[in-house]
């Protein structure tokens, strides 16, 4: 028997198509497939189906370019073995399988609310009551940081185990807000609000959820985009990750009270955003990406301020991170600071730059291609000390990169497709997924259909998912003053958790 069904990215397939395994199958196939590091878990979620609950786990293979897709069915009212006892990777989805549906784990090793929201099966667990994990030593103390932070970030707490000022453990509490985007997905019926929903996952990443959204709905609607459609995708997500890894070089510059950096990459990064408003009217690049058309077509005049955009930024930005980077007081607050090893990347799934540090080769440019990425011989930029400094490495070599790339693109600019088919209706019965690499990492958006077309059941994930887990790990053995450029180094998204 065929245990799953193999698939490609931007890939939609009957639902029945999927195999359906016990659970005991399902689990030993899926688990079995992680002991090889090219695979990993890009989404695993649950919905009902009828009177029980259908699982379906989608399993990367990013040698292959290839997802393994399984599914069983089971009541929900049962006690499961996990997936987590077998690779800590899944304790996310599973954490949030449980919190949902009711979902009882006998030997999950951490089983604990995830986001609390309002359809959560058990209304008895309260945010309030968070079991943090605590130690009653005398000689320790905790330190509470959070909801509620001194600058304009959204609301998460942090609760450190000190040994004086050394961090012996970290553990993040968010859950905190709520807008119920996935349940949104399927009470919207307009195709509009649904694109309106995906802009809003979260704010420094629009152009990276508008993107999955519109390649799973065209392809659910068996629509192929033309051209120019995949070629402003493709310059709007390398604009997007330019503009972000360039303030996050000020944020962490401001971490450790270096002004001159902070100042300067700050600057650098206004025009980029300010590019997407002379493109679409927005800086943040919402109503730029729409699934079957394209508002906004790149045209030959916005080659031209781009070009200039990028001539001048070039310069001014090598010398800042050369001037950066060649601060020994700078270097001091980076390098080993904040380590996650390879193996601890790896165990917990992590995902973009938080794999890429620690040496692993995971970027959905490479391993999933789509849209124009197939016609770019994308290679990752990876490190291997996996520090605040590998991080800050990363963000300065894609900047470089992604103005390649973008240089490569505009020398060829598609025409507008003026006479393009309308989209259709989306299949019935049918299943679909789409990643995405955003500048955080790897967005997966999936979508179930029913008989009728209509959305059964909508899943984000975004690269926080996974990544929140690193940010604890690095901290441990650092000093507490270190956790403010720590936490910077990975700039994790609150909102794209809080869904």
């Amino acid at each position: 028997m065929t245990r799953s069904i193999i698939i490609k990215n931007n890939q939609t397939i009957p639902l029945r198509e999927i195999p359906v395994l016990g659970y005991d199958e399902f689990l030993e196939y899926n688990t079995s497939l992680l002991r090889e590091h090219y695979n990993h878990c890009v989404n695993y979620f649950g919905f009902p189906q009828r009177n029980e609950m259908q699982l379906i786990c989608c399993i990367a293979n990013d040698s292959e370019h290839e997802i393994f897709v399984s599914s069983s069915v089971i009541d929900a009212n049962t006690t499961q073995y996990s997936f987590t006892k077998h690779h800590l990777s899944f304790h996310i989805f599973e954490r949030e399988l449980a919190e949902i549906s009711g979902i009882n784990y006998c030997d999950h090793p951490w089983l604990k609310p995830v986001r609390f929201p309002a359809d959560r099966k058990n209304k008895n667990s309260q945010i309030i009551n968070y079991p943090f994990y605590n130690s009653h030593s005398e000689e320790l103390h905790e330190v509470g940081v959070g909801p509620i932070h001194a600058g304009v970030i959204e609301p998460g707490h942090f609760r450190f185990i000190c040994n004086g000022e050394q961090i012996l453990h970290l553990e993040i509490q968010l859950g905190f807000q709520h807008r119920g985007i996935e349940r949104l997905f399927q009470e919207k019926k307009k195709l509009l609000q649904r694109t309106t929903l995906a802009e809003n996952i979260a704010g420094d990443t629009v152009a990276g959820h508008s993107t999955a959204f519109a390649n799973l709905w065209e392809s659910l609607s068996g629509f192929k985009a033309d051209d120019d459609l995949q070629f402003s995708r493709t310059l709007a997500l390398e604009l997007e990750r330019i503009a972000v890894h360039t303030g996050n070089l000020s944020a962490i510059c401001t971490d450790i009270g270096y002004q001159l950096g902070s100042a300067v990459f700050g600057r650098l990064r206004t025009p980029i955003i300010n590019f997407f408003q002379n493109w679409c009217g927005n800086r943040l690049a919402k109503g730029l990406i729409r699934a079957g058309k394209n508002n906004f077509p790149f045209t030959y005049n916005l080659r031209e301020q781009l070009t200039q955009l990028i001539n001048q930024f070039k310069p001014d930005f090598k010398e800042m991170y050369n001037e950066f980077k060649n601060l020994p007081s700078a270097m001091a607050r980076l390098e080993k600071t904040g380590i996650v090893t390879q193996e601890q990347a790896r165990s917990i799934g992590a995902v973009g730059m938080s794999a890429k540090m620690s040496g692993i080769s995971r970027d959905i440019r490479t391993s999933h291609p789509h849209d124009f990425y197939k016609n770019i011989n994308h290679e990752p930029i990876l490190k291997k000390h996996g520090d605040v400094y590998s991080r800050t490495q990363i963000r300065k070599e894609e900047i470089l990169q992604s103005i390649k790339y973008i240089r490569g693109m505009m020398e060829n600019i598609p025409e507008e497709n003026k006479n393009r088919n309308r989209l259709k209706s989306p299949s019935p019965e049918s299943f679909c997924i789409s990643l995405v690499e955003g500048w955080r990492g790897e967005i997966c958006h999936c979508a179930v259909t029913d008989e009728q077309g209509e959305l059964l059941y909508y899943k984000v994930k975004d690269p926080s998912m996974h990544n929140w887990l690193a940010l604890a790990l690095a901290v441990r053995n650092n000093e507490i003053s270190d956790f403010p450029v720590c936490n910077k180094s990975f700039d994790l998204s609150y909102c794209g958790h809080d869904l």
